[in-house]
């Protein structure tokens, strides 16, 4: 195979760098290499190749059908050899390296301090965080773009270690002066009489709303879809309707009187987040790592979070490994 013969690691590390920004002069500043050098880099390794792998386009590039398939390879060699060298580096005692972590875009409310916390202890660690839908998390996670992924539960299409490490409340919300606020013996059956503000099909806290509906035998009269948590709780404290939310993501709203529990049984709705990793990979020490802080320490953070005191049991709760699912 004359490109696996031929290629070298400079040529590689030059067009992935070129592939990322969309540009040779941008790719020559961070590699603080002149144009000249790097489009020479480039030319070898379409010699190599038998193919070209850019197109001029205006003042950047674009890649070519064969450059697109080339870039994820690059992508993944490249990743490959900056997780050796920051293992390398454990050997060494240095604990450094890249945390590589995904995380559905309700858990970016609970993520970031989580996040501090771990580093400040480990000041050599940096961070490369994803935020997306399921969908996106679970399309990177298999790909290997992250190491790690926070969600809901795991993804029954992968074969995933999950672990359990804290309890997600949901809730129904409301503003204060929604006549739901108002109504005695308030029930589900009242609140399905409305509408109600949820995210779009595919996230968490959709799929936990129309499980609730589902069991109860009602219907879910679906006021707005949205994907953003922001504008649902912006149309909800407007008085628009009833929301489906996790309290993540309102704690804020909560405090200062623009949204309240719904006093319907059973409300808010717990379930759990997960933390996990693909069950085929070897994991970096440092993932290996905030793995294990999720699990000793999340759960007591995102108390703290939420305004509520952190209790004996939550400090001595040991989340359960979920097995390769999928």
């Amino acid at each position: 195979m004359p490109l696996t013969r031929n290629a070298t690691f400079r040529q590689l590390t030059a067009f992935h760098t070129v592939a990322r920004l969309g540009s040779v002069s941008l790719a020559a500043d961070e590699m603080h290499l002149t144009q000249p050098a790097v489009s020479i880099q480039i030319a070898a390794l379409e010699a190599s190749a038998g193919t070209p792998l850019l197109q001029r386009n205006g003042r950047g590039v674009r890649l070519t059908e064969a450059g697109e398939l080339l870039a994820g390879y690059a992508s993944r060699i490249v990743d490959l050899w900056r997780e050796a060298g920051e293992e390398m580096a454990t050997l060494r005692g240095v604990f450094s390296g890249t945390l590589r972590v995904g995380t559905v875009t309700t858990a970016e409310y609970l993520l970031p301090p989580l996040l501090v916390s771990f580093i400040n202890d480990r000041p050599k660690v940096k961070v490369k965080l994803q935020v997306g839908n399921r969908d996106e998390i679970v399309r990177m996670l298999a790909g290997q773009e992250i190491d790690v992924a926070i969600m809901g539960r795991p993804p029954a299409e992968l074969k995933t270690d999950s672990r359990t490490f804290a309890r997600h409340p949901m809730a129904f919300l409301a503003a204060p002066t929604d006549p739901l606020m108002a109504m005695p013996d308030l029930t589900l059956a009242d609140v399905a009489e409305t509408r109600i503000l949820v995210r779009e099909r595919g996230s968490g806290t959709r799929t936990t709303v129309e499980r609730v509906f589902k069991d109860q035998g009602l219907p879910l009269r679906i006021g707005s879809e949205l994907s953003s948590n922001e504008a649902i709780k912006r149309m909800c404290a407007a008085g628009f309707g009833a929301a489906f939310l996790s309290m993540h993501t309102c704690v804020l709203e909560i405090n200062a009187g623009l949204l309240a529990l719904l006093p319907v049984a059973d409300n808010p709705i717990v379930r759990d987040w997960y933390v996990m990793h693909l069950a085929s990979r070897q994991l970096p020490h440092v993932a290996l790592a905030f793995e294990e802080f999720l699990c000793d320490q999340g759960q007591t953070e995102i108390q703290r979070q939420l305004g509520q005191t952190p209790g004996p049991a939550a400090a001595k709760r040991r989340p359960a490994r979920k097995k390769a699912a999928g």
